[in-house]
């Protein structure tokens, strides 16, 4: 990734819009409502990159920053992809101070296993022990806008 990117954890860089457009888009948050998306990242630790001012890529952690930590919601705008940007933003996740010494470190995908591999990234050797609850109308709480 050329040097004229920049990735940040500063949550009043992120552009909502750009987050949300994508989001609701994707098939794993198809129609999730803004408000949803707000509420979720005030609740994360957020991971934007930007090309000059404009966010092009986007991730986000749900942890307790000891033992256990969610990736999720993970993009990087079409025009923008095929440069790293993936792969460097994954490796400022993980490099991430608040990330180190977990036991464990989550995420879902559908397409992606490739990538999330080359950083540590298996499936789950006993996924018969893990359970979860689904709902698939939460991503509408809060409004549909």
């Amino acid at each position: 990734m050329s040097g004229e990117f920049e990735i940040s954890t500063d949550t009043s860089r992120l552009d909502l819009e750009v987050i949300h457009g994508f989001l609701r888009t994707s098939y794993w948050a198809e129609g999730r409502s803004r408000a949803v998306v707000e509420r979720a990242i005030e609740h994360s630790l957020c991971f934007g990159v930007y090309l000059a001012e404009r966010q092009v890529a986007f991730a986000r952690v749900v942890s307790d920053r000891a033992v256990f930590a969610y990736l999720m919601d993970v993009f990087v705008i079409p025009e923008f992809r095929g440069r790293g940007i993936s792969k460097t933003l994954m490796r400022a996740v993980l490099d991430h101070p608040e990330l180190q010494g977990l036991r464990v470190f989550l995420l879902g995908t559908r397409d992606a296993h490739g990538l999330y591999a080359k950083f540590g990234f298996r499936p789950l050797e006993e996924p018969s022990r893990w359970m979860a609850i689904y709902d698939p109308n939460s991503d509408h709480v809060g409004g549909n806008q």
